[in-house]
């Protein structure tokens, strides 16, 4: 951890983190927006296997990073929520407007 000496530098940090947290996600949509494009049938969006994966190794991550796992899954079980439905109404949009997988 940072050596902070005063809550300006506690903020600094704090704020320097939730700027690259919200970067990462406009990373992930990116890869589910790429997903929406590729997958060519509407079933496959929800995967329950994928989705047990994904929440399976964060949680794995959270303990090698000893970051309380609740906290994790308090936030990333309704963010892979989240995406799916996203994913669903990129996917339908691109359907109704007759787009074909790339």
């Amino acid at each position: 951890m940072k050596d902070c000496h005063s809550m300006a530098d506690v903020r600094a940090g704090i704020d320097c983190i939730d700027r690259m947290m919200v970067a990462l996600l406009a990373e992930r949509l990116g890869h589910i927006e790429a997903a929406a494009r590729l997958k060519t049938d509407r079933r496959t969006v929800r995967d329950e296997a994928r989705i047990r994966e994904v929440i399976e190794r964060v949680r794995g991550h959270a303990r090698e990073m000893e970051v309380p796992e609740e906290l994790v899954m308090m936030l990333y079980e309704p963010l892979v929520e989240w995406c799916i439905s996203y994913e669903l109404a990129l996917f339908d949009a691109r359907r109704s407007r007759g787009d074909a997988a790339d």
